[in-house]
């Protein structure tokens, strides 16, 4: 199913959190939302899932509002980084409500359950913070989402969950035919699974695209010359960063690489080398070319 939000804001009080935000995420595939801390990437999933309503601007999932029609809302699963559980919860309770307001999969529930390592008589709220995840991640999975929405999905998660939770999730995407976005402070776990992004920032998303194409079109270059270069040598460049020492000079530039080797082979540096970026650092590069500080 196609998300598409237009022209979003969302304010607590004072504060301003998304201003005029507009995305499309396509169906069948995994979208990495990022951003700094405080980006306003919580409030973005939870106003996709309808938790809450957003000030003005519309979010459809294949042209249903999100947060006034609650037939769509059963198409969408949400796991927060902040998941409640009822006093006394058991995981066999739990499925009671689950069964209630989602399309719930009887078989999709007994495989996850083995799969996470799970049994029905666990109290929810004596489980570690990883197993809580687990719980999320089983209910999620089992109520057979079109769109599904995972806040810091690997929070908690052990290596070998955390493979296991990749390896259901790639097969979803291929048998169901469903989206997921999640949103992640390790932008390292997120690079192996993601086909897109959308880097939030200043509450508007900056920047967004298919990721491998992303990644191809912005490289680090380092440099030897027979003389010193300032960053004013490469003003002809689309440039994201640019550090020199004696002179040896290392950049990122956003292009196709052979257009851009050919160019900077016009001023006749003695070596050239070309390394890929990785997601994190194409993160990193994008807010320090708009002068955001991510210290």
């Amino acid at each position: 199913m196609m998300l598409k939000i237009e022209h979003l804001y969302k304010s607590f009080g004072s504060k301003s959190v998304l201003e005029d935000l507009n995305l499309n995420v396509n169906e069948a595939s995994i979208f990495g939302l990022v951003g700094i801390n405080g980006a306003g990437k919580s409030t973005l999933l939870r106003l996709i899932a309808g938790v809450y309503e957003a000030d003005s601007g519309q979010i459809t999932l294949n042209g249903s509002d999100t947060y006034n029609e609650p037939l769509c809302r059963k198409n969408i699963a949400f796991v927060s980084d902040e998941a409640y559980y009822p006093i006394g919860a058991t995981i066999g309770s739990m499925k009671l409500l689950y069964e209630t307001m989602y399309d719930f999969s009887e078989e999709a529930y007994a495989k996850y359950l083995k799969l996470f390592g799970l049994n029905e008589k666990m109290s929810v709220l004596n489980l570690s913070k990883g197993m809580k995840r687990r719980v999320s991640l089983l209910f999620a999975l089992a109520s057979k989402p079109k769109l599904l929405l995972l806040d810091e999905a690997y929070d908690g998660l052990e290596p070998l969950a955390r493979l296991r939770f990749k390896k259901a999730l790639s097969e979803l995407i291929e048998d169901e035919q469903i989206t997921v976005i999640i949103s992640s402070h390790n932008l390292r776990e997120l690079e192996d699974i993601c086909d897109s992004f959308g880097i939030l920032e200043g509450g508007r998303i900056v920047s967004y695209g298919d990721l491998l194409e992303s990644r191809e079109m912005i490289n680090k270059y380092q440099l030897a010359f027979k003389d010193e270069k300032t960053r004013e040598d490469f003003a002809d460049f689309d440039l994201l960063h640019f550090e020199a020492e004696g002179r040896i000079v290392r950049l990122v530039i956003r292009g196709q690489e052979e257009e851009v080797i050919e160019k900077l082979n016009t001023m006749n540096p003695i070596l050239t080398d070309v390394l890929p970026v990785s997601f994190e650092e194409l993160f990193i590069y994008e807010l320090e070319s708009r002068g955001e500080n991510h210290e």
